[in-house]
């Protein structure tokens, strides 16, 4: 399984960016996939997951700004980022695990395959 993940990028305060993270070896739609993020001297942390069923869990801190999707025809999984503010800041990295209970989405070792981190950095 191999997920490559895409899309970041240098923005401003109030930008939008859309990350891709696009898998070979595993059908998404059939998995937990899950956006996590981590700044330099931070644990890594969850942002969002997409179940099977297509539920959608998000953390807090993006919650309304932040948007995760998929497409199963290209088998990629999307976050779209609005409204980025600087501590959105971060190496994000997309993660794909099967049989994740709900109680187990924001932690990162419920996932088994993880793709390369994609930098996003806002500037104020």
């Amino acid at each position: 399984v191999q997920l490559q993940a895409s899309g970041g990028g240098l923005v401003q305060a109030g930008d939008s960016l859309r990350l891709s993270c696009a898998a070979s070896g595993r059908t998404l739609s059939r998995s937990t996939t899950g956006w996590f993020r981590q700044a330099p001297g931070k644990e890594r942390e969850f942002v969002a997951a997409l179940r099977p069923g297509d539920a959608k869990i998000y953390s807090d801190s993006v919650k309304g700004r932040f948007t995760i999707s998929r497409d199963n025809a290209l088998n990629t999984v999307y976050l779209e980022m609005n409204s980025l503010k600087p501590d959105d800041t971060a190496a994000y990295y997309c993660a794909t695990g099967q049989g994740v209970i709900l109680s187990n989405v924001r932690n990162n070792r419920a996932y088994s395959y993880w793709g390369q981190g994609t930098q996003v950095t806002v500037s104020s």
